[in-house]
């Protein structure tokens, strides 16, 4: 049973994905599990070329430092070539109107002058992360439940029209994970994308930057803290992080201080010790170039190796001329995964 997960760079990571995410994937993972840095999704809509390749290699740098074994881990860009061959077999297996019903490119593209064409065939990239590397489980939320289910349409659709090529995936919500809300603003969820930083703590900041945006978090009425999400979302969250970071419950901590400024030094404490390892081993390997070159093409060549042989079948299958040095003409049959 293996499970794939990825993570666009669109921005820094930031605590949320790693109290949500990231650490999780480093405790809960198989050997099996692969976890890529999506970067070639962060091209559908305008971008900087040079800070996506930045970002990209912060992420890498990031998912090993967190504890994620370095060959379960990859950039999917290093895969171009091989995700641009089954991206273009599964949308020579979909139809436009399954491409366009999708919400999330609804979403994206409503009022939008020029929109992309990768934002329509996102789904086809998708699918072919999913299917090239023959993942039983893909944890998503629910705002990415309706790619994987066209993931299985496709994967169905192809194995039934030309043979047993694929492993049908199934969607699954992972375990919930702590849902850090934006410091300054915590109606929202914090994210890589906000257009103000003030509010979000991202895993690379300085201890004393971590601080300063912990002291400055939005609070609400009252004095005295305590747990209530619906009226105090601001103490709420800060309560919640503490908890994530320390352990316990966030009602029970809540017990523990008199004022909103010592829950702020007890939440900025508890934060800037969980991610001073992170930070000092990816710092330590951003710093060092040719490692982390050698340890992204470690991580490439395995999840190449892994899919190679799908890709191969696919091709030979839907009608492509076989790999050279191929000279079987099997354009007929079945085969399994």
């Amino acid at each position: 049973m293996s499970k794939l997960s990825g993570i666009t760079p669109s921005g820094h990571v930031h605590l949320g994905n790693h109290l949500g995410a990231v650490r999780r994937w480093a405790i809960e993972g198989g050997a099996e599990d692969l976890y890529f840095v999506a970067d070639l999704h962060g091209m559908t809509t305008p971008h900087n070329p040079s800070k996506l390749r930045s970002l990209a290699r912060e992420q890498l740098a990031v998912l090993i430092a967190a504890g994620i074994d370095p060959e379960r881990v990859f950039v999917q860009s290093d895969l171009a070539r091989e995700l641009g061959a089954l991206t273009w077999v599964l949308e020579c297996t979909c139809n436009y109107g399954e491409a366009a019903r999708m919400i999330q490119f609804k979403e994206k593209s409503k009022g939008q002058a020029g929109v992309r064409l990768s934002l329509l065939t996102y789904p086809a990239l998708m699918a072919a992360d999913i299917l090239l590397q023959g993942a039983d489980e893909v944890p998503v939320g629910e705002d990415q439940r309706q790619h994987v289910e066209l993931t299985r349409t496709l994967a169905k659709r192809f194995n039934g029209t030309y043979g047993d090529v694929f492993t049908i995936p199934r969607a699954v919500l992972p375990p919930a994970g702590a849902r850090v809300k934006d410091l300054a603003d915590p109606t929202r969820k914090m994210s890589k994308s906000a257009r103000d930083a003030v509010g979000v703590v991202f895993v690379l900041d300085e201890p004393d930057q971590i601080r300063r945006k912990i002291r400055r978090a939005v609070t609400d009425g009252g004095s005295v803290p305590v747990h209530a999400p619906e009226t105090r979302p601001g103490m709420a969250n800060l309560l919640e992080i503490l908890a994530a970071c320390r352990g316990g419950s966030p009602a029970e901590l809540a017990d523990e201080f008199s004022s909103y400024g010592a829950v702020k030094d007890a939440v900025a404490d508890a934060v800037i010790e969980e991610l001073r390892p992170l930070r000092e081993r990816a710092s330590s390997l951003l710093d060092d170039v040719s490692e982390l070159d050698r340890v992204r093409k470690a991580g490439a060549e395995r999840a190449r190796e892994r899919g190679s042989h799908r890709l191969e079948a696919a091709l030979r299958m839907i009608g492509a001329a076989a790999p050279i040095g191929d000279h079987s003409g099997h354009s007929h049959g079945r085969m399994t995964s």
